[in-house]
């Protein structure tokens, strides 16, 4: 017999979509940790996904939980969105942040073998070794975006002139 499922919400936006006219909203947004600064009673975490980076704001309470996640780990954010006190004017979403009330760890990642920092080098055999970590750096994140419009652009032109790909 089928029985519904009930629709499962894993997000209602992604990490580069907020902005000052989505404050007082409750969210959920899932994605990777990029960086987490603990405090003594708060502590603040950077969440990216595909398409931006949001912070997101712990009350004292979260504390304990968050000194097991390591960065990469993929976690899911349930908040509200308030409106930063000291914007950051390099970032689509740095006009506001998410206040959490609730966070779910959805993969605990392990330590990684190379860093995704930009400005530290690993050697090209670990970087090969480890294709797919290295594949999330900004630059080649970039790279590969750019590949992938430049085919389309291409695929879109023959289809149009109805050459049939084989």
């Amino acid at each position: 017999k089928y029985q519904e499922r009930k629709s499962i919400m894993l997000r209602t936006h992604n990490c580069g979509q907020l902005t000052k006219k989505n404050v007082g909203k409750k969210v959920i947004l899932c994605g990777w940790v990029d960086t987490l600064r603990i405090l003594s009673n708060f502590a603040f975490l950077d969440l990216k996904d595909k398409y931006g980076i949001t912070q997101i704001f712990f009350e004292k309470k979260f504390l304990k939980n968050l000194s097991k996640i390591k960065r990469e780990s993929i976690i899911k954010i349930k908040g509200t969105v308030k409106e930063k006190p000291k914007p950051n004017p390099k970032l689509k979403t740095g006009e506001i942040e998410i206040t959490a009330s609730s966070i779910e760890v959805l993969n605990l990642a392990e330590d990684l073998p190379l860093e995704l920092d930009e400005s530290i080098d690993s050697t090209e055999e670990t970087r090969l070794k480890y294709r797919y970590l290295d594949l999330r750096k900004p630059r080649l994140q970039k790279n590969l975006e750019l590949r992938h419009k430049i085919i389309k652009s291409i695929r879109d032109f023959l289809d149009k002139e109805e050459f049939l790909e084989i």
